[in-house]
């Protein structure tokens, strides 16, 4: 059964949270794929950019992030 977030979360205990995505299609998100050759370094940026842009329109604040060269999109 599912519950809220309003009631999993509560700030005030723990206001910290590790938040992670991924998807597996054996696409580089960033950096050189060894196997095409491809540099897909410029993408990097572009994430940096929407990791500000989210924090500006959405009630969150970002206190760390990595953006790794090793991990597939």
């Amino acid at each position: 059964m599912t519950i809220a977030r309003n009631q999993q979360i509560c700030v005030e205990e723990t206001p910290y949270y590790h938040i992670v995505s991924r998807c597996v299609r054996r696409a580089f998100l960033c950096g050189e794929d060894k196997a095409s050759g491809k540099s897909f370094e410029h993408r990097r940026q572009w994430l940096i950019d929407r990791i500000k842009q989210v924090t500006s329109v959405f009630a969150i604040d970002v206190c760390s992030y990595a953006i790794m060269n090793n991990h597939l999109a």
